[in-house]
């Protein structure tokens, strides 16, 4: 048998954890499917319809994708259900792989329920609309499902792959409260890497208002605001870095992470 991958060794694995992390794994995502419903809901109440849909994709996929990943990879702590987990006779990929697969069924299912969600609310938005204004065409156009080729849906594709292999780290890395401590670490990092830009930012240009890492830099001229982004070849460097190449590193990293807990 194959030591590195055998199917009906992964197999197993994957029926042992669907039977005795049933609750865990769907409670999870049952959860984070109420939450994006209920925040689509309120955003949308409070600031319309086209914040409710980014913002509720944003938070469902992002950082559901994120707990997701901290609540599977928990499963090979260093505690009594942990080292249980560890100590299965499966190989490091195959006890990688299924969590990336679990992972991958969040990923599939959250896009079909946003997919319905997102009907349901733009169809009432369309149905509420009075018929008789003369803006009823501009404002029924104004909204539509939102699509998942477009940019925001590929922000958000970038954030989900970059947070769970994070996550994935984290989880491995701490035994407990594992999902609070690694977004308290992402969090002094983006704080930290915010002040930093902006202290460098400001010994190399005068009059800057705030700046963002990699992104873009306001400039105070007179009394109004300019902006200062990077050019198309560097902005490019920059979208293949954060879509492909630090999650591939950090994905990778978790791998090589799972490898040295075995031991």
């Amino acid at each position: 048998m194959n030591d590195i991958l055998s199917l009906s060794r992964f197999g197993w694995l994957i029926r042992k954890i669907f039977i005795e992390k049933t609750a865990s794994v769907f409670g999870s995502m049952l959860l984070c499917f109420i939450v994006t419903l209920v925040f689509y809901g309120m955003v949308m109440l409070l600031q319309g319809i086209a914040e409710a849909q980014n913002d509720a994709f944003l938070v469902g996929l992002t950082l559901g994708g994120a707990l997701m990943a901290s609540v599977v990879f928990g499963y090979f702590s260093n505690d009594a259900t942990g080292v249980s987990f560890l100590t299965l006779p499966a190989s490091v990929l195959e006890k990688w792989l299924s969590g990336i697969l679990i992972i991958g069924l969040y990923f599939f299912l959250f896009l079909v329920y946003f997919r319905l969600i997102d009907l349901a609310f733009v169809a009432q938005y369309h149905h509420n609309l009075n018929t008789h204004s003369p803006y009823y065409k501009e404002q029924y156009e104004l909204v539509n499902i939102l699509r998942f080729t477009d940019s925001t849906a590929a922000q958000n594709f970038t954030m989900f792959f970059n947070f769970t292999g994070i996550m994935m780290l984290g989880a491995l890395f701490f035994n407990k409260a594992a999902f609070i401590k690694t977004a308290l670490v992402i969090c002094s990092i983006l704080v930290a890497g915010f002040l930093l830009n902006l202290f460098i930012i400001n010994l190399l240009i005068k009059n800057v208002q705030t700046a963002f890492p990699f992104s873009i830099v306001w400039l105070w001229v007179g009394k109004e605001r300019a902006r200062l982004d990077l050019s198309s070849e560097n902005a490019d460097i920059v979208k293949i870095a954060f879509r492909f190449v630090l999650p591939a590193i950090l994905w990778v990293l978790s791998l090589l992470r799972l490898k040295e807990k075995e031991f």
